[in-house]
């Protein structure tokens, strides 16, 4: 049967149609946006930092993790960084990064997660690094996923995530695994 026989036998189905409900939803809106992002963003097991743009990211950085040793990102301005998805020949290349930098461009109060587009040509940083360091402007924080989603647009790679904490799973006997299939610590850092 082709498709479009078959969605034609789904039409004649059909016995009463209804109009589309009213989709205007605003959703929640918080008194103080940043600081219920802060405190979601801890309940869902990340870090938040704050910073003045004017700040020395890459010493903060440094400080945050002091014990690592491989830094992967292709942000111009943070310099420790060994390794760059930009110029990586595989995603692979990426593998034994201690703290992978990026980008955040939307964060949501309402549930801790950050918009992340792809801005690299591995986006596997997101992923394969031990812990993720998100960096945040402070005016680009919304109170909720509706704000977030109208604000969300696609670079030229077409993808992008919202990240919320780190990597978790209780799926192998019940218990509690960090950086399951992703970062096992993230942390935000909210410039102002």
């Amino acid at each position: 049967m082709k498709k479009e026989e078959l969605l034609e036998k789904l039409r004649g189905q059909i016995h009463e149609q209804y109009d589309m409900p009213d989709m205007n939803i605003q959703g929640i809106r918080y008194p103080d946006t940043v600081k219920q992002f802060v405190e979601m963003t801890k309940k869902v097991g990340g870090d938040v930092v704050f910073a003045k743009k004017t700040d020395d990211l890459n010493l903060l950085i440094r400080n945050l993790y002091p014990d690592a040793k491989v830094f992967a990102s292709h942000l111009p301005y943070i310099n420790i960084a060994e390794k760059n998805p930009d110029q990586v020949d595989d995603a692979q290349d990426l593998n034994g990064t201690d703290v992978g930098i990026v980008e955040g461009e939307i964060g949501v109060a309402e549930n801790g997660c950050v918009w992340v587009p792809q801005a690299m040509k591995e986006r596997a940083v997101c992923f394969i690094s031990e812990y993720l360091v998100i960096i945040l402007d402070q005016q680009n924080i919304v109170d909720n996923m509706h704000h977030a989603y109208a604000q969300v647009h696609m670079t030229d790679y077409g993808y992008g995530c919202f990240i919320s904490g780190p990597s978790k799973t209780a799926d192998i006997e019940q218990a509690l695994v960090m950086g399951a299939q992703a970062a096992r610590g993230v942390s935000v850092i909210i410039l102002s």
